[in-house]
């Protein structure tokens, strides 16, 4: 199974959903909460290439993007083969 991190704000209905849809598929995430550790937010736009809302998902070190990109990969039918790997 691929290591997968969420970066995420408590408040955010994006990445309840996304963490939902993981969940669902019973995959372990490390989750980083920047609302609790702001320091970690320079890292997180950082990795994700300028991208500074939340989430910022990483499925084995591969940044995927937001919510909308893991349910498009999702949609596509993409989404597990990266999960497996």
């Amino acid at each position: 199974m691929a290591n997968v991190e969420i970066y995420t704000k408590p408040t955010c209905g994006f990445c309840f959903m996304a963490k939902r849809l993981l969940q669902s598929k019973d995959v372990s995430f490390a989750e980083v909460n920047i609302s609790a550790q702001p320091e970690r937010r320079a890292e997180m736009i950082q990795r994700a290439n300028g991208g500074s809302t939340v989430p910022q998902i990483f499925i084995g070190g591969t940044h995927v993007g937001g919510c909308d990109d893991l349910m498009a990969l999702e949609r596509a039918g993409k989404l597990d083969a990266m999960l497996a790997a």
